[in-house]
């Protein structure tokens, strides 16, 4: 059986990084890991291939080789899903498709053979026996919440490497916390399930035997949900191994803001090799965060808990919305100022949206404000849900004056040394320049130094770097590179 693996093209937008890989040479800011996760489940006997839209693009002689195609994507990738599967139906192909997009909106994909609805690891050996047997059923869903003590080690081997700029892994699902908005726990519940450190330090020995020695994202999306078994489990695990290997890898994660109350945990998850963490702060409107039961973020001096992690040597990345019901016109103002004062250079700011299945849906359903189909696009000025406290166009004004003032060079540049002088780092990642990185810096020099309309802060930062913080170099000139992305993403935004 030859089975064509398909992970469809994201758009353009804050989470892509398209407008920063070029600067080192990439294609892809991160591999499709459930689809390659998923291919280690295959029989060996299959031939198979991987087609990611994001580095490569579908071909007809991609079509006319396979017997199967399988289809994964979240929900802001239905535009590209939806053509990919087209193309397959018009050669003939049957289709397979999994992952968030098709569990959350399987009603809007009829031209799809075979649904795998919810996690695979208990359901996809099921579908399988059916599948080579002849008498699949249109769709397989999970019954509950799978073991991923049972996920294999994803299949690193179909990636071409060299088109990403980072690689991923995952180790837990599932978040202890019930924002209203959130559909993660409508997808992966609330009791956090982890892997056991044999399987962490097997999938990262792949990768590194791979050949990969680069960063790797923690998929999580809240990697402290178990905070007893990372302190005495799993990060002296992951320290033993960056001990016993002469390059350290740098780590990057997804946790909640309360991770700023364990002084302990953040120092292990630094000296484990952790020096960026990304976190939903959504608003500082205290009214909002109860609104949506993010009441982890409630009681507490969140410009405070940030710079603390900073201090701590841990990046702070943030996700933010506007639209909330108690979002007064003010909110835009008031989301600026916060965002400028915190020092978090890269701030991704969306319009509330509401995803089916979440409690946030559901009331908007009751009350009769939902509009349409969510599009998962954070950044493109749409949302299907009608505000409350200020118009539709007041709503979609404000969120395009907050994104365009965040990343106009001048605000920009000044995050980022508010950041500089905050970051105390215990070791900084990629001090030695290798080719990929003294090109990305040449880069910067030209399309920054030379050609941007960013020109003149970028170099202010750079001698403002070299004077008070040398050592931080790499951070600033990469900070810099992801400020251009954010404005040209922001450009478009109109």
């Amino acid at each position: 059986m030859k089975a064509l693996l398909i992970y469809p093209e994201f758009p353009d937008g804050f989470w892509s990084f398209k407008h920063a890989l070029k600067f080192v040479g990439c294609k892809a800011a991160l591999p499709p890991l459930g689809l390659i996760t998923m291919a280690a489940m295959l029989p060996e006997t299959w031939d198979l291939r991987l087609v990611d839209m994001n580095v490569r693009k579908l071909t007809e002689t991609d079509l006319s080789w396979a017997d199967c195609a399988f289809v994964s994507a979240m929900v802001v990738q239905q535009q590209s899903a939806k053509e990919a599967i087209a193309r397959c139906n018009k050669a003939g192909i049957p289709v397979i498709a999994g992952g968030p997009l098709f569990t959350e909106e399987s009603e809007q994909f009829p031209e799809v053979d075979h649904l795998i609805l919810g996690e695979a690891e208990e359901i996809f050996p099921c579908f399988l026996t059916d599948f080579k047997a002849g008498c699949a059923a249109r769709s397989y869903k999970a019954a509950g919440y799978s073991d991923i003590r049972t996920a294999p080690v994803p299949r690193w081997d179909l990636l071409d490497m060299k088109r990403y700029a980072s690689m991923s892994v995952q180790f837990s699902r599932g978040c202890p916390f019930d924002c209203d908005f959130c559909d993660i726990t409508v997808l992966f519940g609330r009791r956090p399930r982890v892997k056991t450190p044999g399987q962490m330090i097997a999938e990262l020995d792949a990768l590194w035997n791979a050949g990969w020695h680069g960063g790797i994202f923690f998929v999580d999306d809240n990697f402290i949900g178990n905070k007893p078994y990372l302190k005495t489990t799993l990060l002296p695990a992951l320290i033993a191994w960056q001990n016993s290997h002469r390059k350290p890898v740098s780590f990057y994660t997804e946790v909640s803001i309360n991770l700023a109350d364990d002084e302990e945990l953040v120092r292990q998850m630094v000296a484990a090799g952790f020096d960026r963490v990304f976190i939903g702060i959504e608003t500082p409107e205290e009214k909002s965060l109860l609104g949506c039961n993010k009441l982890q973020n409630t009681k507490r001096d969140l410009t405070t808990s940030i710079k603390k992690l900073q201090n701590m040597g841990l990046e702070v990345q943030a996700g933010f919305i506007v639209g909330f019901d108690s979002d007064a016109p003010s909110i835009f103002k008031r989301q600026f100022d916060f965002i400028q004062a915190s020092g978090i250079p890269t701030a991704m700011v969306g319009i509330l949206q509401a995803f089916p299945r979440t409690k946030l849906y559901q009331r908007l359903q009751s009350e009769g404000r939902i509009r349409g189909l969510v599009s998962g696009d954070s950044v493109n000025g749409t949302t299907n849900i009608v505000p409350k406290m200020i118009s539709l166009k007041e709503l979609v004004t404000g969120y395009q004056w907050v994104v365009h003032s965040l990343y106009a060079p001048k605000n920009y540049y000044r995050r980022v040394r508010t950041f500089l002088r905050e970051y105390h780092p215990a070791r900084i990642s990629g001090t030695s320049l290798n080719l990929q990185g003294f090109l990305a810096l040449a880069r910067s020099f030209l399309y920054l130094g030379i050609l941007g309309k960013e020109r003149f802060h970028y170099w202010g930062l750079i001698v403002w770097m070299l004077f008070r913080r040398p050592r931080l170099f790499p951070a600033g000139v990469t900070l810099s590179i992801f400020g251009y992305h954010f404005r040209k993403v922001a450009e478009n935004i109109r």
